[in-house]
């Protein structure tokens, strides 16, 4: 195959909606993992895609966000088991806030910690923990966004700032090294932003599938984030993770 035509085969898989891998795209077109990585350095220059860490996305995919219905469905099994490893990060006394999110809404149903205080955007975490008589829940209020179910705004921005908490939890629809931790929705990364301000410690709690992808509104650097709980992560990437002082928790 000649070095154009694998090119614009590359360039119809990103387009169509997939995120590529390096490693992958070697072993698909049986060509070296330099050759690949100097396709896609072509392939960004002209503007056709953006690289990210091992791989690539689509330049025109960024705003792409699927409904709380869409992503409630997908990945089960990952997020039931990140939801059981943060929810032990949770101690009795805790200030919390908890991202709305199908993810963090499995961290909600593992918390055995007493006496905490939870203030959350999300319509169906503050509907389900209202019935927890040791959790005092705090709603942030705001305008609902129908697709997400979560609050956004200057009112839910605004009471956040009225809060200082000992740990928050947030959710992500891309992590990259290069282009921090991003979400479709400007309204929702503002919201997410300022429940970063306001924790001691920030948890970024994502599948594994969220790795090198990049979504259209920065939320914030990887190296803000205090820990990432997930479910599976390449050593290579862990590693720089690590190194800039970031601790990946898989169990």
């Amino acid at each position: 195959m000649f070095a154009e035509e694998r090119k614009n085969k590359i360039a119809e898989m990103i387009k169509s909606g997939q995120s590529v891998k390096v490693s992958e795209l070697a072993k698909t077109f049986n060509v070296s993992e330099s050759t690949i990585r100097r396709d896609l350095n072509e392939l960004e220059t002209m503007g056709t895609i953006i690289r990210t860490h091992g791989g690539a996305v689509n330049t025109l995919n960024t705003n792409f966000e699927p409904s709380f219905i869409e992503k409630q469905d997908k990945y089960l099994f990952e997020k039931d088991y990140i939801g059981k490893i943060a929810a032990k990060l949770i101690k009795d006394g805790d200030t919390i806030i908890l991202d709305a999110g199908t993810t963090t809404q499995y961290i909600a149903r593992y918390i055995t910690a007493k006496n905490i205080t939870i203030i959350t955007n999300s319509v169906n975490l503050a509907s389900e923990l209202s019935n927890r008589d040791d959790i005092e829940v705090i709603v942030t209020g705001g305008t609902i966004r129908p697709k997400t179910k979560a609050m956004v705004g200057f009112v839910a921005e605004n009471t956040l700032r009225q809060f200082r908490v000992d740990k928050a939890f947030i959710g992500a629809n891309g992590v990259s090294i290069k282009y921090g931790v991003t979400t479709p929705n400007s309204q929702e990364a503002n919201v997410k932003k300022a429940m970063i301000e306001n924790a001691k410690e920030v948890c970024l709690v994502v599948d594994n599938s969220k790795f090198n992808e990049v979504t259209f509104s920065l939320i914030c650097p990887v190296s803000r984030i205090n820990y990432i709980v997930t479910n599976q992560i390449e050593d290579d990437e862990k590693n720089k993770l690590s190194r800039l002082g970031v601790e990946v928790i898989t169990e």
